[in-house]
Formats: C-alpha cells, sequence, structure tokens
C-alpha cells in the first residue's frame, strides 16, 4: 500500500509541475500588451498592430512545418529549453527596448530624421515575432508531445490532462490582461513593460526547474528508439525514394542522442543541400499532414478559425459601434471563458460516455446549432446590414478629403484613437463616437440583433472548446512520436493561414453594414469544417458512427481510425 501511494504522489508531483507552468507564463500578458505598446507608440495608429499581426500569422505560417520539424530532430529536455529561454529572452529584451523608446521618444524622434525610432519598431516587431516563434515550439513539444508521454496508455488520463491545461489557459486568458491592463491604467506604458520583463524574468527560472523536474521524473522522456525513428520517419517521404533519403539527417542527429554516436557523414552534405532543407522539410511536411488518418480533422479545426464570431479586435469594434459600453463588453468576455470552461468538462464526460470521435460530433452539432443564432442576428431589427453601402467608401473618403497620416504622439499629446467605422479609444476609455456632434444625442440602436450575436457567440464556446480538445487529442494519439512535432507544426500553420485570411475578409469589408455578411461567411465556415470532420468520423467509425457506447472501454477504442496502427 505505501509503494502505491508513493507512486500515486509521484504522479501528483509530476502532473503539477506540468501545469504550473502554465500558470507562471507571461504569454498572455506580453500578447495583450505588446498590440496596446505599438499602438500608443505609433501615435494611436493601428499600423504597426497590423504590421506586427501580419509578421506573426506569416511567419507561423511559412516556418510552422520547420519549426516541428526542429522539434522532432532534438531531445525533448533540448527542444523545451531551448524554446523556453529564447522565449523569455525575446519578451524581456522587447520590454527593456519599449521602456527605453516610451522614456526616450521624443529624442529619438529627432535623432537621424526619425530612422532611428523607426529601427526600434523594426526591433521590437522582430524580436516580438521569434518570441511568437519559440512559444509555439513550446506548446508543441509540451502540449503535443511531454503530456503524451507524461499520460502513458491511460486515454483518460489524457484527456483529463489536456482539459486542464485549456481550463488554465481560459483563465490566464482573464486574468493576465486584467493585471496588464491595471498596471498601465494606474501606473504607465513604461510601468507596464517592466512589469512583464520582470515576471518574464522570473517565470523563467521556475519554468526551468519545473521543466526540469518533470524530465526527471519520467524517464520515458528520455527514451528514444532509434530502430522505431527510423522506421517512422519513412513516412515523411512519401516519394521512398532510395538515393535521397531525407531522413538520413534526422536520424544521424537520434543516434548521437540516444547512443553518443558522432555522425561523420554529415560534412558530406553539400551546400545546395543545406539550402535546400529548409524547402523539403515544408514539402514533407505538408504532404506527412496531407497523409495523416486525421487530416480531415485537423482541417475541420482549422477552418473554424475562418470566421469573425470571437472576442477579438474585430468583433469589439463592431460592438462599440452598436452601443456597447466597454464594461458590458468585459462582462461578455468573463462568460465566454465560463461557456469555455464548460466546454472542458463537457469534453471529459462526453468522452467517458459516447467515445471520441463521437464527441467531436456532437460538439459540432452544439456549436453550429448555437451559431444559428448569429445568422438571425443578422435579420433582426437592429442590424446594420446594408450591402448597397461600398465598403472601401471610408477610404476612398480619406483619400480624397487628403487627411493626414497620424504622426508620433508625443508624451503630453494624447489624441484620441478613432476607427472608421466610428469605434472609440479603447485605451482611454472614451465612448464618444467618432464624427459626431457632442451636443445632439444620436437616436438609440436597438439592441435585439447584437444580443442576439453575442448569445450565439457565447453559447457556441461550449461545443467549440469541446471540439478542439478532441482534434487535439485525435493528433495525439494518431500521429507517430517521430512526426509528432512536424505534424503539429503544419496544423498551427493551417490555423494561422484560416485566421490571415478572416483578417483579409475584414479588410475587404471593414464597414459595420458588411458585419452581416461577414457573419453569414463564417458560419459557412464551420459549417464546411465540422461537414469535414463528420467525413472523417463516417471513415472512422463506420456504421457504428451513430452508436452511443457507455462503457469506458468501448469509448476509448474508437479513437483511432480502422487500419491505422501508430496509436499512442
Amino acid at each position: 500500500i505505501s509503494k502505491i501511494v508513493s507512486l500515486c504522489a509521484s504522479k501528483v508531483k509530476i502532473v503539477m509541475c506540468v501545469y504550473s507552468p502554465l500558470l507562471l507564463k507571461g504569454d498572455r500578458m506580453w500578447h495583450f500588451a505588446v498590440s496596446v505598446f505599438l499602438v500608443e507608440l505609433y501615435g494611436n495608429s493601428l499600423l504597426l498592430t497590423a504590421v506586427y499581426g501580419l509578421v506573426v500569422a506569416g511567419s507561423v505560417l511559412l516556418l510552422g512545418a520547420i519549426i516541428g520539424d526542429w522539434v522532432d530532430k532534438n531531445s525533448r529536455l533540448k527542444v523545451a529549453q531551448t524554446s523556453l529561454i529564447v522565449q523569455n529572452a525575446s519578451v524581456i529584451l522587447c520590454g527593456i527596448i519599449l521602456m527605453m523608446v516610451f522614456l526616450f521618444k521624443t529624442q529619438l524622434l529627432t535623432l537621424y530624421h526619425g530612422w532611428l525610432l523607426t529601427v526600434c519598431y523594426i526591433l521590437v516587431i522582430t524580436i516580438a515575432n521569434i518570441a511568437n516563434l519559440a512559444s509555439t515550439a513550446t506548446a508543441i513539444t509540451i502540449q503535443r508531445d511531454w503530456i503524451v508521454v507524461v499520460a502513458g496508455e491511460d486515454r483518460s488520463k489524457l484527456a483529463d490532462m489536456n482539459a486542464t491545461i485549456r481550463r488554465i489557459d481560459q483563465l490566464t486568458n482573464i486574468l493576465a490582461p486584467m493585471a496588464v491592463g491595471q498596471i498601465m491604467t494606474f501606473g504607465s506604458p513604461m510601468i507596464g513593460c517592466g512589469f512583464i520583463s520582470g515576471w518574464n524574468l522570473m517565470s523563467m527560472c521556475v519554468e526551468y526547474l519545473l521543466l526540469w523536474k518533470v524530465y526527471q521524473k519520467t524517464p520515458t522522456l528520455a527514451l528514444k528508439s532509434a530502430k522505431v525513428e527510423e522506421s517512422e520517419l519513412k513516412q515523411l517521404n512519401v516519394k521512398k525514394e532510395t538515393d535521397t533519403k531525407p531522413s538520413e539527417g534526422v536520424q544521424l542527429i537520434v543516434e548521437k542522442d540516444v547512443t553518443g554516436f558522432e555522425p561523420q557523414q554529415e560534412k558530406e552534405i553539400s551546400c545546395t543541400a543545406r539550402i535546400a532543407e529548409p524547402f523539403t522539410t515544408f514539402r514533407d511536411g505538408w504532404v506527412a499532414y496531407y497523409n495523416q488518418p486525421v487530416f480531415l480533422a485537423g482541417m475541420g479545426l482549422a477552418f473554424l478559425y475562418m470566421t469573425v464570431l470571437g472576442f477579438d479586435c474585430i468583433t469589439t469594434g463592431y460592438a462599440y459601434t452598436q452601443g456597447l459600453s466597454g464594461s458590458l463588453l468585459s462582462l461578455l468576455m468573463g462568460a465566454s471563458a465560463v461557456t469555455g470552461i464548460m466546454g472542458t468538462v463537457a469534453f471529459t464526460w462526453l468522452r467517458r460516455k459516447c467515445g471520441l470521435v463521437r464527441t467531436g460530433l456532437i460538439s459540432g452539432v452544439a456549436q453550429f446549432a448555437c451559431l444559428v443564432l448569429c445568422v438571425i442576428s443578422v435579420f433582426m431589427p437592429g442590424s446594420p446590414l446594408d450591402l448597397t453601402v461600398s465598403p472601401f467608401a471610408d477610404i476612398s473618403a480619406r483619400l480624397f478629403e487628403s487627411e493626414p497620416l497620424p504622426s508620433i504622439a508625443s508624451p503630453e499629446d494624447k489624441p484620441e484613437m478613432v476607427f472608421a467605422t466610428g469605434m472609440p479609444n479603447l485605451l482611454n476609455g472614451s465612448t464618444t463616437p467618432a464624427n459626431s456632434d457632442p451636443e445632439m444625442s444620436p437616436e438609440p440602436v436597438p439592441l435585439i440583433s447584437v444580443s442576439l450575436l453575442f448569445a450565439g457567440v457565447i453559447a457556441a464556446r461550449v461545443g467549440l472548446w469541446s471540439f478542439d480538445l478532441t482534434v487535439t487529442q485525435l493528433l495525439q494519439e494518431n500521429v507517430v512520436e517521430s512526426e509528432r512535432g512536424i505534424i503539429n507544426g503544419v496544423q498551427n500553420s493551417m490555423n494561422y493561414l484560416l485566421d490571415l485570411l478572416h483578417f483579409i475578409m475584414v479588410i475587404l469589408a471593414p464597414n459595420p453594414e458588411s458585419f452581416g455578411l461577414l457573419v453569414l461567411i463564417s458560419v459557412s465556415f464551420v459549417a464546411m469544417g465540422h461537414i469535414m470532420y463528420f467525413r472523417f468520423a463516417q471513415k472512422s467509425l463506420g456504421k457504428q458512427l451513430f452508436v452511443c457506447c457507455t462503457p469506458d472501454s468501448k469509448a476509448v477504442s474508437d479513437s483511432s481510425p480502422p487500419g491505422n496502427t501508430s496509436t499512442v
């Protein structure tokens, strides 16, 4: 009994060491604050924020497969340590640069005709992008690889750990912006930069220690079978050419990590082959992703990113144009987080009752049913839908009126940030609509449409997060260990690609009058994503698709598609 108790206590310590770094990570703080910092720096303009978002999305789209391949080629501890240090060091360096810019902004503006300040902007965006890439590598290795090894053969434990990680993510998504927002409100942006830098320095040391403890207490994290790697890595090259083996370089590194063998053949690789290696990795990663048995499930998840029905800057801006206050929006965001946590609870319960694949089907139906409210809101009173309004009306007006571009704001000058749609300044709390006369009281907008919209968005989070966890565990269970990094890297690239397309869609139709059309397009993409998953489930379960089983043993057995031997 004492051995069993000690073993259980050891397992609990390992699991807590996995969860604790997620609570300490400053990712949510930085992702929230960097956009606000860039807006403050560039005269309350969204230009730098838009450039940063484009650079981040493009980088992950192009480098996702390469990052995942790097995760696969190196030992787990090395990947975790390197990505952790690079990520936190980049955020700390960005915070220091931003503090210097906020402190000496006026002097930098006069030096070299402002070019030195421009160089600082480029440095901040570049280093912040490096931090995001390192964060992607950390998420792949910890949340897609380490957690599978720690859970072992127990899929129920894996599901519980995935759900717990998502709950922690939801909580930090609320608490981190609140903490940074309060510091910036009652202090200053410079104090906020210093706080984030100090927090990341502290959390880096604690995270490093906790990850080391997990690695020491889980011996299987250090085990990599060279023979298994050799047989599995051949799946990366679909052509299976015997003369050119792109996996040979990977195998040499694995042998070095496992057996201490020093690869001498690497010196014979030509310069041309080294230059072409990233492009080959990119191609092989996407081909391997396409050939996965869970390809349709992953594509279904990626299609859910092509939507404006979320609590991002787009939906928030639209809500402001419809008369919702900032305090009400914060409450709605809190309610969204609560329903997201409910989705994680529903996932664990449904998986035990109906199995993993059927959980995805039920979650998809629940999400789509809730989004029907958003479709109805488009045609309800208060909806500004008017397709006769040109989406480029505001842009044309600005060009013909020769409106000057925003300049760098001085510390004493704080002009109000006004969007073309009439969105108020989110930084100073002003709610005065753009181009309006303060003496005239605008007519109240009926809130039926916007109420139905947010009711659908909030309710759909239950099905959304349950579906997300389903696809996440399907990838964990059905992708071989040696391809786990590169496949999840390509999955992140697909997610960013659809997310980028949704921003392009908003750029093409930025007016509130066109938002209803964006809602209909978003729901259509969500429907297509769930249709892809339904096709995957149909192939996986066949005639047993709609037969719900209650025993946990049967529920677990349907998580692997027929003919797939690469399970955990």
